[in-house]
């Protein structure tokens, strides 16, 4: 389903995101982070609800202001408390950036964020070494079951942030559009998504004089990265990288490596933005119109690399959060922690997104 926008500075949308609806750990319907059915690749099909949201959007900018019906943070005074966060490195420094900020408010409560990738905030949360797992992608049926069979509950998940999973090219580099397809063809050693083609130069991908001898060079991320598995996902069909692909541990690296390298591509947050490096706009099937990563884009679901980021929680369906956790997750969920998400880059949620989620988190929507 995909709702009309209108094409002005005060940008109102019916509906953020235009992702399939997918039952996740905790078996709500959440918004997965691309359509899988590869009959009609990349195509938007439902969303996980209908939100009417006003959101301020500077066009031709990443300027973006917060949902203003998004409530202030009433700080709470909690007792000490440490807090272990383990997961994302994607949403690594937003998550250090949220501890940061709140810790301020409340020095007694410690906060320590261990981000080296969203398959290690599975096994961390059942282990009972974490009590926040944040994840670039929804949990697996076969990193929730672990966890449902050992406490006798899925894991609670919320949207903490969107993100326009980002295809980053050098600053220099004149390519204007790639497809889903195409990027299957650059970076895939199975194009199981485009049946075969292989685009090993930038000749390959279109682009002519001096551009057109030389060999694309690959990074990406490792496998242990949840924007790894997405890309895989989304865009090579669960098929294999090439061998040439150079991974790397963080988001900030595989950027850091394109700003270095002109004749390179590599994929990323779209918190990762940096100079020495721009992202190219992307089209779901030949034909279609490219879109950039841009906050409109991305919110009416027409950048085909849109998702959600998540933290995931283990809370049992019948205990409130002990103070601490409650008064944190409160925090990301406010305007003020929403503003974090806003200066690390990322897209906030809308009031409707943080109303969805309370419920699931014992809290009342009218909490601040």
């Amino acid at each position: 389903m995909r709702w009309a926008t209108r094409a002005a500075v005060k940008l109102t949308l019916a509906s953020p995101f235009s992702f399939r609806a997918e039952r996740s750990s905790d078996g709500i319907q959440h918004a997965a982070a691309i359509s899988r059915n590869r009959k009609r690749p990349m195509k938007a099909v439902t969303i996980v609800s209908s939100l009417i949201i006003g959101l301020t959007l500077s066009t031709g900018t990443r300027a973006l202001d917060v949902d203003p019906q998004l409530p202030v943070y009433t700080p709470v005074a909690v007792g000490s408390a440490r807090i272990k966060s383990v997961g994302s490195d994607t949403l690594g420094d937003l998550v250090r950036n949220w501890a940061e900020a709140f810790t301020k408010l409340n020095p007694n409560v410690k906060i320590e964020v261990d981000s080296q990738g969203s398959s290690t905030a599975p096994p961390a949360l059942l282990d009972g070494v974490s009590q926040i797992g944040p994840m670039s992608r929804p949990m697996r049926s076969q990193e929730y079951e672990p966890f449902e069979k050992n406490y006798g509950y899925h894991p609670t998940s919320f949207p903490v942030a969107v993100d326009a999973l980002a295809v980053y090219v050098n600053k220099d580099n004149p390519i204007q559009c790639l497809t889903i397809e195409q990027l299957d063809q650059i970076f895939s050693k199975t194009y199981l998504y485009s049946g075969g083609k292989n685009i090993a130069t930038w000749a390959d991908a279109g682009l002519t004089g001096d551009w057109a001898t030389h060999p694309i060079s690959l990074f990406g991320r490792n496998s242990a990265s949840g924007t790894h598995d997405t890309f895989v996902d989304a865009v090579l069909a669960h098929g294999e990288f090439k061998d040439e692909l150079k991974e790397q541990s963080g988001s900030a690296d595989v950027v850091k490596m394109v700003a270095g390298d002109k004749y390179a591509i590599g994929y990323s947050g779209i918190g990762y933005l940096r100079d020495g490096v721009r992202t190219v706009p992307l089209a779901a099937t030949p034909g279609d119109k490219c879109y950039d990563t841009s906050p409109a884009s991305t919110y009416a679901g027409n950048y085909p690399l849109s998702r959600f980021l998540y933290i995931y929680i283990n809370k049992p369906p019948t205990t409130p959060l002990d103070p601490p956790m409650l008064e944190f997750v409160k925090y990301i969920l406010s305007r003020d922690g929403q503003i974090q998400t806003v200066k690390n880059g990322f897209y906030p949620i809308t009031s409707a997104t943080r109303t969805t989620a309370l419920p699931k988190l014992g809290v009342s929507n009218d909490s601040n």
